[in-house]
């Protein structure tokens, strides 16, 4: 095992590989019976490992529990100041102290026997910690300590090599990318989409490519010799005072969302990343400009903001009417349990028609459902076990806006009631719903037949029937009514222009 580490240590092992090598090294030579790698990973608290390999368990076995801190039991080998070796852990003086669980939480693995060594680099920074554990006590001795520490030495070293290999093979492909990329520049430059230009310290354009043409309107020949402000309006000359600033302290000015102008005068929405030029001998002698048009997604962006501004508008209006409904609700129920009912309906019927009005063309179209549609979405929990209790024929009509939301609330009272006491009360009964166009009016026909007999119009008005009311009058509607023995009979006419139009409100 030792010798498999030495090879670690002088070879080109990936670190992955060779932190697992040496864990389950320390692991299986100290004795323990299961151990981890937490690599040093200070956070914005200064306290916290990040687990990098396990020994002897899977992996998931850390994956619901937060990853250690800098605990009493933790600190001196998350700082580097010592081995931390324990016949028990949970009779450790330092064990127990911190929150949340003054100790192991709830399934962990169960630590009683303990031995962490810090693993520290050349440098004397502290790479992190070789933790081995047992389940049961006294399972390390000062052997156990020193085979575990020598593998730790050993760690460092193989780390250390690791990271100047790393540095090594980054230094050269950074080489290489920058010889191709300087290879390239020109082309890149010639053939983007981007408008692309440079400019001297003193703000005057000095080059000008073909994409900085299309988007701004000023040929080459005219833009190159004139001053940067030629594409700036006059509200925006502060911002090439802060990014010339910038180029001459070396500073870079990336994606910079702002305005410039067209030959034409009109504006352009645009992204500026603009980087210093520098010399062979490294001075900065200029700057060098991309803008990219971004007037599609700032166009959607505010779209995209209307849209939102519009769908919380509507929420707050539905909030708005539910909190009417349990008001007036309240006044009128007779019992707790009635009011309990007559909001479960009302609401499952606002409900319902809420997912009729949410067909919303988000391209900007009207919302619309058809009548027939919210009458079956209203109706349809009294069909069940009763298949032949519901009938609507005639000419069907889109409903758009808050005429939606209103007239929902009128059928859903016609239903209610005649569930209560009409044709939906008995097996035998059966609604009839005929809709014909007369002129400028929809007039739509409820009839109830095979219910209870009607002796008598009610003369009791309840909160029902005054938001039925409410709701017809909102939508300039009339309705009568016709008491006969053998059913009620509703001819509600609907003003076709109120419903197939929208509502600001």
């Amino acid at each position: 095992m030792f010798s498999r580490i030495a090879r670690a240590v002088a070879g080109d092992f990936d670190l992955g590989e060779l932190v697992a090598i040496v864990t389950d090294a320390a692991t299986q030579w100290s004795g323990g019976k299961f151990g981890a790698f937490f690599y040093n990973q200070v956070d914005d608290k200064g306290e916290i490992y990040s687990l990098y390999t396990l020994s002897g368990v899977p992996r998931s076995a850390f994956a619901n529990f937060e990853m250690p801190r800098k605990t009493a039991v933790f600190a001196p080998t998350f700082d580097g100041t010592g081995v931390v070796r324990s016949d028990d852990i949970r009779k450790d003086p330092r064990y127990g102290r911190s929150e949340p669980h003054f100790g192991m939480p709830a399934g962990h693995l169960p630590v009683v026997s303990y031995l962490a060594v810090p693993v520290i680099s050349r440098t004397g920074a502290v790479h992190g910690g070789l933790f081995i554990a047992h389940d049961e006590p006294g399972r390390f001795g000062e052997d156990a300590e020193e085979i575990v520490k020598t593998i730790a030495a050993h760690a460092a070293i193989a780390i250390d090599n690791a990271a100047l290999l790393r540095e090594a093979r980054r230094e050269s492909e950074a080489r290489r990318i920058a010889h191709e990329t300087s290879a390239k520049l020109a082309a890149i430059v010639e053939h983007s989409d981007d408008a692309i230009l440079s400019k001297s310290l003193d703000g005057t354009i000095t080059s000008w490519n073909a994409s900085a043409e299309r988007l701004f309107g000023y040929a080459a020949e005219e833009a190159i010799g004139r001053h940067i402000t030629l594409l700036i309006p006059e509200d925006r000359l502060h911002e090439e005072d802060m990014i010339i600033g910038g180029v001459r302290e070396g500073r870079r000015t990336e994606h910079l969302e702002t305005l410039r102008r067209r030959k034409d005068g009109t504006l352009v929405h645009v992204s500026l990343t603009v980087s210093p030029i520098r010399d062979e001998h490294g001075n900065i002698v200029g700057a060098s400009k991309i803008a990219r048009d971004i007037s599609e997604r700032v166009e959607a962006q505010e779209r995209q903001a209307l849209l939102m501004r519009e769908m919380n508008h509507r929420i707050k209006n539905l909030f708005t009417l539910t909190g009417g409904l349990i008001s007036l609700s309240a006044r009128s129920a007779g019992s707790v349990e009635q009011l309990a009912s007559t909001l479960r309906d009302r609401v499952g019927a606002l409900a319902r028609a809420h997912a009729l009005t949410m067909q919303d063309d988000l391209d900007g179209g009207e919302a619309s459902a058809g009548l027939v549609e919210l009458l079956r979405a209203i109706l349809s929990p009294y069909e069940t076990g009763h298949a032949d209790a519901l009938a609507i024929t005639g000419e069907d009509i889109q409903v758009r806006g808050s005429a939606l939301t209103s007239l929902a609330l009128v059928l859903h009272e016609f239903a209610t009631n005649a569930a209560k006491y009409g044709a939906l009360s008995s097996l035998e009964g059966r609604l009839t719903i005929h809709l014909r166009r007369e002129g400028e009016m929809l007039v739509m026909q409820w009839i109830e037949r095979g219910g209870p007999a009607v002796e008598i119009a009610p003369t009791h008005i309840g909160f029902g029937s005054r938001l039925e009311k409410a709701a017809l009058s909102g939508l300039g509607a009339t309705i009568t009514r016709t008491w006969d023995p053998a059913g009620l009979t509703l001819s509600v006419a609907l003003p076709v222009a109120q419903l197939a139009g929208s509502s600001s409100s």
